[in-house]
């Protein structure tokens, strides 16, 4: 099942995808995909609910986000281009969740950015408290997948002294959706496609089978330092194509445009900005 939300920041509505890609209204059946809610999400036909007219935005798939954990250098051909090499344990950094925005609203570059880069990612839900859990059981606190875009400026993230957050976390710069799909849907999600556009041209290219740490593995790794509780947000590592890694290095401008896409987890589509 593909769940969504809908409405205008702060006011979003849950929502599902229908067979015809329709939007339907849930509302009437939960209040917020959110919490708890997240660990038990409801098994309803999308056909029964009601048609939701027009075409509103869709905001973040997931309510009341507690925590965007981050994992860094976490596929074999990004950390080459990178010229680092592979972390014997999984590398974790924290986006602030002011960064939150939704699959198709605008990308704001900071004051004084000129390296801001884009890193299409699988994003992990989790649907149950997770704490000291084995690899074996990870996958079972999983509520959904989804599309997550770890914007980062990286002369914030590597010379303005101290840890990657002040790069990661600038305002607008966690793009989360379209949809929250339910794992029986994805399937396995150690074989998913992943590819990034800006302007119309491929720039990353990938797929999850590439990543040196799984999702299981990554969430036990998490629950062995912290606690992870329903509306958590694991966003896994990205594959090549970074603008970092380009010779010259190649970063987004005023009025471009990402459009990323991951298998079974739909579409992003970005618009670029500058604070002024």
């Amino acid at each position: 099942m593909k769940f969504v939300r809908y409405g205008e920041p702060g006011q979003e509505k849950p929502g599902m995808i229908d067979n015809e890609g329709r939007l339907r209204d849930l509302s009437g059946v939960v209040p917020d995909l959110a919490g708890p809610i997240l660990g038990k999400l409801p098994s309803v036909d999308p056909e029964g609910l009601p048609l939701v007219e027009g075409e509103p935005r869709l905001g973040p798939p997931v309510g009341n986000i507690g925590k965007l954990v981050a994992i860094g250098l976490n596929y074999t051909d990004h950390a080459a281009e990178m010229n680092m090499e592979l972390p014997t344990h999984p590398v974790v950094f924290m986006k602030a969740t002011s960064s939150i925005i939704g699959a198709y609203d605008t990308v704001r570059m900071p004051r004084g950015s000129e390296e801001t880069d884009w890193e299409v990612e699988l994003g992990v839900v989790i649907g149950k408290p997770v704490k000291y859990v084995t690899e074996a059981e990870a996958l079972d606190h999983v509520a959904g997948y989804c599309i997550v875009n770890d914007v980062s400026e990286r002369h914030f993230q590597a010379k303005m002294s101290g840890q990657w957050t002040k790069g990661k976390s600038c305002d607008t710069f966690g793009p989360v959706g379209p949809w929250l799909v339910t794992p029986d849907e994805v399937g396995d999600p150690q074989n998913l496609d992943l590819s990034l556009e800006v302007n119309g041209e491929r720039m990353q290219t990938g797929n999850t089978a590439t990543m040196n740490f799984t999702v299981a593995q990554i969430i036990a790794h998490l629950s062995e330092v912290m606690s992870l509780q329903p509306g958590d947000v694991i966003a896994t590592g990205t594959p090549p194509g970074v603008g970092m890694g380009m010779t010259p290095p190649r970063y987004l401008k005023d009025g471009d445009v990402m459009d990323l896409e991951i298998s079974r987890l739909g579409r992003q589509r970005l618009s670029v900005t500058r604070d002024q």
